[in-house]
């Protein structure tokens, strides 16, 4: 389940005209069940979620200013609006650790595996590289 960007993604059924952004159906069918539900009250949801990422990876990858989202995606307003809400609640981390999760997994590493360095290897470490 390696997510990768090619040049342009695979997709069945455009809309619009993919951005080298966009996400691909592959990393689409990967990320849509990570995404928060919907709460089945109140407004209900109107916009398309894959959009809104398609719209985040494209300020991400290309440094624009949210208010230079091209026409063609949903209102930066919207889409800004999802990135902060999903920042405040820790979605982006959640998806972030589940994905890493399942990767480590499929690669047959230890899922819970994490780099350290014990204290008095770290103090010795000036003396070693002064030798």
């Amino acid at each position: 389940m390696l997510l990768l960007m090619s040049r342009l993604p695979a997709i069945e059924n455009q809309k619009r005209k993919p951005y080298l952004s966009d996400l691909s159906d592959a990393e689409w069918l990967i990320l849509q069940p990570l995404l928060p539900k919907p709460k089945g009250f109140g407004h209900p949801v109107e916009v398309d979620l894959r959009e809104i990422l398609n719209a985040i990876f494209y300020v991400q990858r290309t440094g624009c200013q949210w208010g230079m989202l091209p026409h063609d995606l949903p209102p930066y307003t919207t889409v800004y609006g999802y990135f902060q809400k999903w920042q405040r609640k820790g979605i982006w981390q959640q998806i972030h650790d589940q994905i890493r999760h399942q990767l480590r997994q499929d690669l047959g590493r230890d899922e819970h595996s994490t780099v350290a360095i014990s204290l008095t290897a770290w103090l010795r470490l000036p003396l070693i590289l002064n030798q």
